[in-house]
């Protein structure tokens, strides 16, 4: 009797022990599908292998805006969010308690204003119907070319991506300035008028960033360390195999790789030491120019009523990262 008395105690020590152990910790991740390095890091699972004690989720978004609606909702730790949103969420009244310790790309050919075949310029959009994601860097880029044309009477209306390629199809819409892949779908039977690489080489530069919550960066640098160091791998991956790079983007687009590399170029990737550098995101002692990127943005947002009041540069500068990168 005793022996069995102590083999049930030994098997209830057994089933309770996993109860004692410790919980993971959770890294909730907003992607976006955009060909960039992020999209290879989920790919590969690289993350998974490197943080196996941590319980990882990733969770698609279809804009920067909706990042940042989930960012004050705290429903996730790191998001990809344009710089424009960015801007926003920097700035009165959302003010979201995060930081930016990455650029994933510099927004250049993925991201342009395509219309219909009979619209050949941007001058020819005036009394036309444009969508574009309000608060994105489509947005400020879309209203940028508008007012150089000086195009002041286009119906502008706000549409998530896969939403502008359903009213592209319906003859809904005269053109829309988006982001890959429904870039290239429109581009199948329209026309590109504007991109913002053309844009950023007239100093008005859009990126896509990563932000983490404030809380969680200061309680796990850990974590945020192993994420950007895939994050540059995954840059790296681009530069010494080009193919496999391809081939993982692809398999999360849904494209054939082909493709998948041609979206990739239109992109301008940074390693972690490139972004390091004064131009970007620089360092903890001098902030790069990116804050004042950002500032500029905010100045083009209040102006077209999307901010209240410009901050001071110094809210840019506090809101970059860099001394977590690897």
């Amino acid at each position: 009797m005793k022996r069995v008395i102590v083999a049930l105690l030994v098997l209830a020590t057994a089933c309770a022990a996993p109860a004692d152990e410790p919980a993971k910790t959770a890294l909730r991740i907003g992607y976006q599908l955009i060909p960039n390095g992020d999209l290879i890091v989920k790919d590969q699972k690289w993350l998974e292998q490197a943080l196996p004690d941590t319980e990882i989720t990733w969770s698609k978004f279809d804009s920067g805006g909706d990042v940042n609606t989930a960012m004050i909702a705290g429903a996730i730790d790191i998001g990809l969010a344009g710089s424009s949103p960015v801007t926003r969420g920097l700035s009165a009244p959302l003010d979201i308690p995060y930081r930016v310790p990455w650029i994933f790309d510099v927004i250049g050919d993925n991201e342009a204003l395509v219309a219909k075949k009979e619209i050949t310029s941007v001058a020819g959009l005036a009394g036309k119907t444009i969508a574009t994601p309000f608060a994105s860097t489509a947005h400020y880029s879309l209203l940028a070319v508008l007012a150089e044309a000086g195009v002041t009477d286009a119906k502008v209306i706000d549409l998530q991506p896969p939403d502008i390629q359903a009213a592209w199809v319906r003859g809904d819409i005269d053109a829309a300035y988006v982001w890959t892949p429904v870039l290239a779908e429109l581009e199948k039977d329209g026309g590109v008028l504007a991109s913002s690489r053309e844009l950023a080489g007239k100093g008005k530069l859009t990126a896509d960033l990563a932000v983490v919550r404030n809380e969680f960066a200061d309680k796990h640098p850990e974590i945020l360390q192993e994420w950007l160091k895939q994050q540059d791998r995954a840059v790296k991956l681009t530069r010494t195999d080009a193919a496999a790079a391809a081939a993982a983007i692809g398999r999360q687009l849904n494209l054939d790789p082909a493709e998948a590399g041609r979206q990739l170029g239109q992109l301008v990737l940074l390693d972690a030491a490139e972004q390091r550098s004064p131009d970007y995101l620089g360092t903890a002692q001098a902030p790069g120019k990116l804050a004042e990127n950002l500032r500029s943005a905010a100045e083009f947002l209040v102006g077209q009523k999307q901010l209240d009041a410009v901050p001071d540069l110094t809210v840019f500068q506090k809101g970059l990262l860099p001394n977590a990168l690897p």
